[in-house]
């Protein structure tokens, strides 16, 4: 199987949905590096519970959250013939105006690093559900709703391109408020602006407000972008 990979370096990461004993032994098979979610087994709780019981007593003493992380081999009688390496984190999780909550969370890697790194990289997942997100919610990208058929996949191509530009302004706005946002806050802020538009003989002008929650950052992208901005 490893002939269906490159050799450049490949991890996986998976939600534990994904986490069958087929989908882990063929990554280990193809030599592929992976981080899977995993539930929680009664025997995977137990040996994570020396970790629980020293965050509850850092949170005893902090009264803040607290986050301990281990690692542990673990195999199953039918599923999983041979040792993996399981890491886990044991969490006392406090928010305003709640009790605080106990948590457990179990990943299955073949990665060298800590578990706290481990485990770092298996939750930064989510940012791709973030890029999903944006595309469907911020662009509407699945609404192809044109009743001629050519239409749909040029609607899907503009939207494309809206979010390649989109990117180019959060690369231009770095060091500014809108330096982390998403698709949809540099549309309302940046884009979404009340404008005067005189038309003339010769030519179109724009006149933006002289002033907006998002002048700042609209400045500083388009000085980047080779604009003349007073």
């Amino acid at each position: 199987m490893r002939a269906f990979f490159p050799k450049s370096r490949i991890i996986v990461r998976l939600d534990g949905g994904f986490g069958a004993p087929e989908v882990l032994d063929f990554l280990e098979e193809a030599g592929v590096e992976f981080v899977v979610g995993l539930g929680k087994p009664k025997r995977l709780k137990r040996r994570a519970g020396k970790a629980m019981a020293q965050a509850r007593r850092a949170f005893r003493a902090t009264g803040t959250t607290q986050q301990i992380y281990g690692e542990t081999l673990f195999e199953t009688k039918t599923t999983w013939p041979n040792n993996r390496r399981v890491v886990f984190k044991s969490e006392v999780v406090v928010h305003p105006d709640r009790a605080p909550k106990n948590k457990m969370r179990f990943v299955v890697t073949n990665l060298k690093m800590t578990p706290r790194k481990v485990y770092r990289f298996y939750c930064a997942r989510g940012d791709a559900e973030n890029r999903i997100k944006e595309l469907k919610n911020d662009l509407a990208m699945d609404r192809t709703s044109c009743t001629r058929f050519l239409a749909n996949p040029f609607r899907v191509l503009l939207t494309s391109a809206a979010y390649v530009i989109a990117q180019e302004m959060q690369q231009k706005a770095r060091h500014s408020a809108c330096a982390d946002a998403q698709v949809g806050t540099i549309r309302n802020r940046l884009l979404k602006l009340a404008a005067r538009v005189v038309v003339s003989a010769r030519r179109i002008v724009i006149h933006l407000p002289q002033e907006f929650p998002g002048l700042p950052a609209w400045q500083r992208i388009a000085r980047a972008t080779g604009a003349h901005v007073p």
